[in-house]
């Protein structure tokens, strides 16, 4: 894979603070445990050697793709010019046609999003279909759960 991702600033740092946790502290506590297990003996029925390997394992497996999105990582600066248009780290109000109800998301890269606070990655199929969208514009957006039908009642860029 050598697509891009682009994220802030603020999301790389978080990413990398991940890793660095993983890497600096978690990563020693599993060895610790695996020393400990190593030194009760026979390893071919020990569950705790096994136990705390398969953790081990799992914890490298997370490392190397936070690792891969961090290597693949282009930083982006959020537009602060005024734009009716939806592009990345614009906060967008919409109106779902389906349900009636006002929605807000703010496209964020790979480490920001928090999808119960409305913040949604910018390579989300969600994200992918407002991309581009006017202020006034009905889209339909075509996500894992079917289509989504929305009115673009707004863009901003918040701080």
């Amino acid at each position: 894979m050598s697509d891009r991702i682009p994220m802030t600033k603020v999301g790389y740092d978080k990413l990398k603070t991940e890793v660095d946790r993983y890497e600096l502290e978690e990563m020693p506590q599993i060895a610790k445990r695996i020393a400990a297990a190593r030194s009760e003996g026979d390893l071919s029925e020990n569950a705790e050697y096994h136990g705390a390997r398969e953790s081990q394992g799992m914890l490298q497996a997370k490392i190397n793709l936070l690792r891969d999105k961090l290597a693949r990582a282009v930083i982006v600066e959020r537009s602060k010019e005024a734009s009716n248009e939806v592009v990345f780290g614009s906060t967008v109000i919409v109106k779902d046609l389906d349900f009636g109800d006002n929605e807000t998301f703010v496209l964020v890269g790979a480490g920001e999003e928090d999808y119960d606070a409305g913040k949604i990655n910018v390579a989300s199929p969600l994200a992918q279909g407002l991309m581009g969208s006017k202020v006034g514009e009905k889209i339909s957006v075509d996500v894992p759960a079917g289509k989504m039908n929305f009115e673009i009642l707004e863009v901003r860029f918040d701080d």
